[in-house]
């Protein structure tokens, strides 16, 4: 069963013949060499290429081990090229040869050849190789599946879909496996062997238990403000260990090169300005954060943030988190200073929407409480509150838009409603 991702087939029939290297990145496992090597070359036969005319070499098979030969490599490709017409060149896992970027500053020369690379493990990540060709490279950022592609080609209805997703996440064997026990022994497996040793050999880590006591709290923290001196803190105080703080901030920056974490900044709105140190990290697949802790602390409302932020990179948004200094009377009269928080303030081009994330608004306090912060916002840009369930979008008198998360995740538009 082959699941759809038409996102990012699209985004590479656009940069089709543009002259650069397509560079395809994102966290291992969510099907970079599939988008290439299967939904890409089908569209390029389908349009009329030749197979003879698509050139393709995964320098991690062994079969291609003397490829890794950068000399060999180059012969290969121009022995391949016998005609005047394009051809298309797909390189899987192009760390493995070494003066690679050589190679391809070379290809880039051939009038009739289209380049497209991917790239990722401990030796050489997908972000360095967009580094090295800054100008020349044109990237494309592949996530693990969204809810839209799982539900796809999930079996079940959509609230089965939902728990399924919240709990396993999205990288794509992981949709295909039948059996939780698979699911939760994949994740688990591949988090500890493949994630965290990449991320240990590639920067020479050597207390691996600090940079893993490190994911756990992160893991535990989703959606939370917190920072590297918070965390150093928390370490001595219940661990008796020092950890300092600007170590703890190169392990987290690790962590977020290697595409398992993003961090959201904080943003004010009032004052138009990023502040302070204290961020939030979110989980790349919500089914590696749920697998790092044993699928223990399953908070919904958590877990539907980090989905939320997830869908919101995936469209294409910045996304910070949103602050609003807004000054109060106390019952005594004393004049009180207050931050509220937006969950997420999320920009692309002329657009800007405020949303905020609530399990539900069954309560007046609840309301209270997600509507006072988009209150105080000091423009007139679209305020969204996305809830649990599967109600369709209205509007409040105040002209704040609710809407439902099935209505959200499976509506690509959804914030035009």
């Amino acid at each position: 069963m082959q699941i759809k991702r038409d996102l990012y087939l699209e985004q590479l029939k656009i940069r089709r013949d543009n002259g650069m290297i397509k560079v395809i990145t994102g966290i291992r496992r969510c099907g970079k060499s599939f988008l290439l090597f299967v939904l890409y070359k089908n569209y390029l036969m389908e349009s009329g290429i030749d197979t003879d005319h698509i050139i393709e070499i995964a320098l991690d098979g062994i079969e291609n081990e003397e490829l890794r030969d950068p000399k060999k490599c180059y012969q290969r490709i121009k022995d391949s090229i016998k005609d005047d017409e394009k051809y298309y060149l797909f390189l899987d896992e192009v760390q493995f040869m070494p003066r690679f970027e050589e190679v391809l500053n070379s290809l880039l020369r051939i009038d009739n050849l289209d380049v497209y690379v991917t790239g990722s493990n401990s030796r050489f990540l997908s972000s360095d190789i967009v580094t090295e060709f800054r100008g020349r490279g044109d990237e494309v950022r592949i996530y693990p599946l969204s809810f839209a592609e799982f539900y796809s080609v999930f079996s079940g209805d959509y609230d089965d879909a939902w728990e399924e997703y919240m709990r396993y996440g999205g990288l794509p064997q992981v949709a295909l496996f039948e059996t939780e026990r698979q699911k939760t022994e994949y994740l688990k497996n591949i988090f500890a062997n493949v994630y965290i040793r990449d991320v240990v050999e590639r920067n020479n880590i050597q207390n691996v238990d600090e940079i893993g006591t490190l994911v756990d709290i992160l893991a535990s923290s989703i959606g939370a403000l917190t920072n590297p001196t918070r965390i150093s803190n928390t370490f001595m105080s219940e661990r008796g260990s020092s950890y300092s703080n600007k170590t703890i901030s190169s392990h987290i920056d690790y962590l977020a090169e290697a595409f398992l974490i993003s961090k959201a900044n904080r943003y004010d709105i009032k004052g138009r300005k990023y502040i302070g140190a204290n961020l939030k990290y979110y989980f790349t697949d919500v089914g590696l954060r749920n697998a790092r802790l044993n699928f223990r602390q399953q908070e919904p409302t958590h877990l539907m943030e980090n989905i939320v932020y997830n869908e919101l990179l995936v469209r294409g948004y910045n996304v910070d988190v949103g602050i609003v200094d807004v000054y109060e009377k106390s019952s005594s009269g004393k004049r009180i200073h207050k931050q509220l928080e937006i969950d997420f303030v999320v920009n692309q081009g002329s657009q800007r929407y405020y949303i905020q994330v609530a399990y539900n608004l069954s309560s007046e306090d609840k309301q209270t409480q997600e509507f006072h912060s988009l209150r105080n916002i000091p423009d007139s840009f679209k305020k969204i509150v996305i809830v649990n369930g599967t109600s369709k979008p209205w509007r409040t008198e105040e002209g704040f838009v609710i809407m439902g998360m099935k209505y959200f995740l499976l509506n690509a538009d959804s914030l035009e409603f």
